[in-house]
Formats: structure tokens, C-alpha cells, sequence
């Protein structure tokens, strides 16, 4: 009897970066959760369907429901794609319109969306003037606050690291350090603007910010109550937080070597 023996191919996993878009209004969120869409449920959807194998995310962050991301990335591991921009325009035809597919790229395949990323950006966006085009994109003011005022409380955030107050309360973080490297608004026409960069963000901290930064800029709390706002390390102390919104992920970025191509 004379016995065959096949070869089989065996596909070798990849690590990828997915670089993706999304209008946050109508999601619960990114991440996975019981009971509420998601944008991390919708797409892993949609690239398992198109890709015919279960495909999970790990992403940079975790937007809180109603918060928008201009960009945001996230990893997943899959064999050789030999033609990622036809993937990426397929997924975009697939997906619903508030989610948009920017970009796959191939990394190290140690490389990890979360972990790696060594500074994010976000932007607070307030309108000062009722705009019917800006609804559900930015938080309706109509007595504009001492912007002056604001941008020197939010000028000390840089000379602080623990921003426990800021953070949402019963959390799994393991430390509320956070390296803020810059923050700073600024007026545009009819829109009020806040940009904050740092290394990491606690759940719920920018808008938390920005509610108490407004207080400061309303002369409800001085300066110096700001200050002993970040010194007691108390959420109940801070300002109410921000709608959501207005809140727009903006930036993430990694070293350059974790990507394989330019």
C-alpha cells in the first residue's frame, strides 16, 4: 500500500496597524460592551465578513461613547494581504458612513497600537455661536469665558503628572500619571479650541478638564483653587465634565521603526 503524504501550506500571521475614523454619535464608544453598538464591534465585524476569519482589534485608546476620532489605530494579526489599499477601499464600502477605513500598514510583529504609542492629541471644540451644521460636533456656548484665564490654568497642567482628580472614578489604571506635554486654546471665528497632548490619557480626563477650565474661565474657581484642585486628587473637587460631544481624538503617534514601509 503506498501512502501520499501532501504539504500543507501553512499561512503565516502578520501583524498589521488599522488606521481608522469614525463620528463617535451614534456608538456607545470603542470598545466591545454588552447591550450597545460600538465602533470596535462594527468593524471587527466587518473585516471578519470580508476577511472569512475572526478578526479582533487592539486599539490605541478607548473613546467614551459620543466622542469622535479623526484618527485613532488599532492592531490585528492576519496572513500576507497582497493588496491592502483594495482591502481598505473594500472595507470602506462595507462599513456604515460615520466609520472611514484611512489606512492598513504592515509593522513589527511585536509592534502593539496601545502600548507603543508614544503621544496622543486631542482637541475640545466649542462653538460660540448657534451653528445648525456644528450640531452634535462641538458644546454650544453663548457667553464666552476669559480665555486668557483658561490658557493659564491650563498652562500649569505641564507642571503636574498625577491628574487623579481628572480621572473617572473606580477605574482598573495602575497609576494617574499622565506626562502632559502641551495645552492651549485658541479662537477661530466663532469656535473655541482646545489642544492637549501627553503621552496617556485617564478615562473621562479631557473633558473633565475642559468642564473645570471653563469654570476658571466663568471666575467661578481662581487659579490657585485649580491648583488645589489637582493637589487633592479628588474627582468630586473638579468641574463637571464636558459633553462628549465636543471631544475629538486628533493624533496618535509611534516610533518610526515599528513600521515596515514608509
Amino acid at each position: 500500500m503506498m501512502y501520499i503524504c501532501s504539504r500543507t501550506k501553512i499561512a503565516f500571521q502578520l501583524r498589521y496597524f488599522i488606521e481608522i475614523a469614525y463620528n463617535g454619535t451614534n456608538y456607545f464608544g470603542w470598545q466591545i460592551q454588552p447591550n450597545a453598538i460600538t465602533v470596535q464591534e462594527v468593524l471587527e465585524g466587518a473585516m471578519s465578513n470580508l476577511l472569512r476569519k475572526e478578526i479582533k482589534l487592539s486599539a490605541a485608546g478607548r473613546t467614551d461613547a459620543g466622542v469622535h476620532a479623526k484618527q485613532l489605530f488599532a492592531h490585528f494579526d492576519f496572513e500576507e494581504i497582497q493588496n491592502l489599499s483594495h482591502l481598505v477601499f473594500r472595507l470602506n464600502s462595507f462599513l456604515p458612513k460615520d466609520i472611514s477605513v484611512k489606512n492598513i500598514v504592515p509593522v513589527r510583529a511585536d509592534a502593539h497600537a496601545r502600548f507603543h504609542a508614544s503621544e496622543r492629541e486631542y482637541e475640545y471644540v466649542i462653538s460660540l455661536k448657534k451653528d445648525p451644521f456644528s450640531e452634535g460636533f462641538t458644546y454650544l456656548l453663548y457667553q464666552k469665558p476669559n480665555v486668557d484665564a483658561m490658557n493659564e490654568a491650563a498652562e500649569t497642567l505641564l507642571n503636574y503628572q498625577d491628574f487623579q482628580c481628572f480621572s473617572r472614578t473606580n477605574t482598573d489604571v495602575k497609576t494617574y500619571h499622565c506626562n502632559v506635554e502641551k495645552a492651549c486654546w485658541r479662537l477661530e471665528n466663532d469656535r473655541l479650541i482646545l489642544t492637549i497632548t501627553a503621552n496617556r490619557f485617564l478615562r473621562n480626563m479631557v473633558r473633565a478638564i475642559v468642564g473645570t477650565l471653563l469654570e476658571v474661565g466663568y471666575s467661578k474657581i481662581s487659579l490657585e483653587d485649580f491648583h488645589a484642585i489637582i493637589a487633592s486628587k479628588d474627582r468630586v473637587n473638579a468641574g463637571s465634565s464636558a459633553p462628549a460631544k465636543g471631544l475629538y481624538l486628533t493624533k496618535v503617534l509611534y516610533p518610526k521603526d515599528i513600521f515596515l514601509t514608509d
